[in-house]
């Protein structure tokens, strides 16, 4: 099993271009099973969770034209073609999903045009129990009957299809949203869907949704009007830039004393965790097709976070928050609101020398002048990119294990940090 390998103690200067966003793209895939008609997407990254996608949609009958193998920096050119003619298969089996939360997602497309759904029950990073009744509530508000049986989701719609409906979140739910919007564009009548989340990635989807032919209304706010059409035409979209692979980078920059100019990015999508690196003592200045982060000659100081549905503070910076943290002057405690199992990577960090006391659902981090290089082991995605930055800042060599998780996630996370000072490798296992 591969791991990588880090020698801490070097300053980052560069610049690092960011990829497609990964949660964008694992929503706005599925939107081809809405459509007998193609649909392109552009500036699509090269990750592990898009490959499984592809194999998904591929059993449901998409047929698969991927030019996204170029290794070069300027990633808006990749593009995938994806068209289903016809659904040639409405299940999506459990070795697939197991490996995929964001698989789920084919559950609101397939019933929508086809009529009938055979979802296994997701897996994905183990950071809590993110049921997916949410999602089945809404569907049943368009008419859908749902049975739970073997660990799979059986979804059929009514005679004569999925009819609107008014369908109210009792929680923000991103998922939950990108599913029931995709099944609503199909539905016969009006739906309305309150407490939407409101992502960028949600943004884009009903973006890319109204180019198909959609009907979509307060995109970007926390109602979604859609009236139902008969049927969508294709489209080409291009993915927005991962927020969370940016914020990853503007602390790395932060953590190792250094200075990155981060391109093909937008500073607006992650407005609240720039602010709080700005309140940490940390510059950021707009700069060509992006931003530059400037932690030269400063400690960052400790401030207090707690993560909130966007536009606050996104749960998926927390653990990234926390190594910086640890090596901050002074203490902050993170609160962690979402998912309750987010704090696993505390326990590997405190092998590298943090000062962490977990208290609830908050955390107390009491930042130290240096952490000490260590064997750790990954947990999650998020939990994996926290220990690279710990390890970028850490006196000595340290060994990351389980980085399949990285990959998930991340678009050559060696080279872009590389590229950039880091001394980073990966050794294949």
């Amino acid at each position: 099993m591969d791991c990588i390998r880090i020698e801490g103690g070097h300053r980052l200067d560069g610049t690092i271009f960011i990829s497609g966003a990964k949660n964008a793209a694992l929503a706005l895939m599925p939107a081809c099973l809405l459509s007998d008609r193609p649909l392109t997407l552009t500036n699509v990254p090269r990750l592990a969770d898009i490959a499984s996608m592809i194999s998904l949609l591929g059993l449901h009958g998409a047929s698969v034209d991927a030019a996204f193998d170029k290794g070069d920096a300027d990633t808006t050119d990749r593009r995938l073609t994806l068209h289903t003619r016809t659904i040639a298969d409405a299940t999506a089996p459990y070795d697939i999903v197991r490996k995929m939360r964001a698989s789920v997602l084919v559950l609101g497309p397939l019933v929508a045009r086809h009529g009938h759904a055979r979802v296994s029950l997701p897996g994905g990073c183990a950071i809590g129990t993110r049921p997916v009744d949410l999602h089945l509530k809404a569907l049943e508000a368009l008419g859908a009957e749902i049975i739970l049986d073997g660990g799979y989701i059986e979804a059929r719609a009514p005679s004569g299809g999925l009819r609107g409906g008014t369908i109210v979140f009792p929680c923000v739910t991103v998922g939950g949203t990108e599913n029931a919007l995709m099944a609503a564009t199909l539905a016969r009548g009006e739906t309305v869907i309150e407490n939407a989340a409101r992502e960028p990635e949600i943004t884009d989807l009903a973006t890319c949704l109204n180019a198909m032919g959609a009907r979509i209304e307060g995109i970007g706010t926390n109602t979604l009007h859609i009236q139902g059409v008969s049927s969508l035409t294709a489209a080409t979209h291009a993915i927005l830039p991962d927020r969370i692979e940016t914020g990853t980078y503007a602390l790395a920059a932060a953590i190792t004393r250094g200075r990155l100019h981060l391109k093909q990015t937008d500073a607006d999508l992650l407005r609240a965790v720039l602010e709080h690196l700005e309140e940490a003592g940390v510059s950021v200045t707009p700069a060509d097709d992006g931003f530059i982060v400037d932690g030269r000659d400063r400690t960052p100081r400790g401030v207090d976070v707690m993560t909130k549905p966007y536009p606050g503070f996104p749960t998926d910076m927390q653990a990234q928050w926390m190594a910086l943290m640890a090596t901050a002057d002074g203490a902050s405690m993170i609160t962690e609101s979402i998912f309750e199992n987010r704090f696993m990577h505390v326990p590997e960090l405190a092998r590298m020398g943090a000062d962490i006391n977990i208290h609830g659902g908050s955390a107390i981090v009491r930042g130290r002048a240096r952490l000490s290089g260590a064997q750790v082991m990954a947990t999650d995605l998020r939990a994996s990119v926290c220990l690279v930055l710990a390890g970028l800042a850490a006196e000595g060599t340290t060994t990351i294990n389980r980085v399949y998780h990285l990959d998930r996630g991340y678009e050559t996370v060696e080279a872009k940090l590389a590229g950039c000072g880091a001394a980073i490798e990966r050794v294949r296992g």
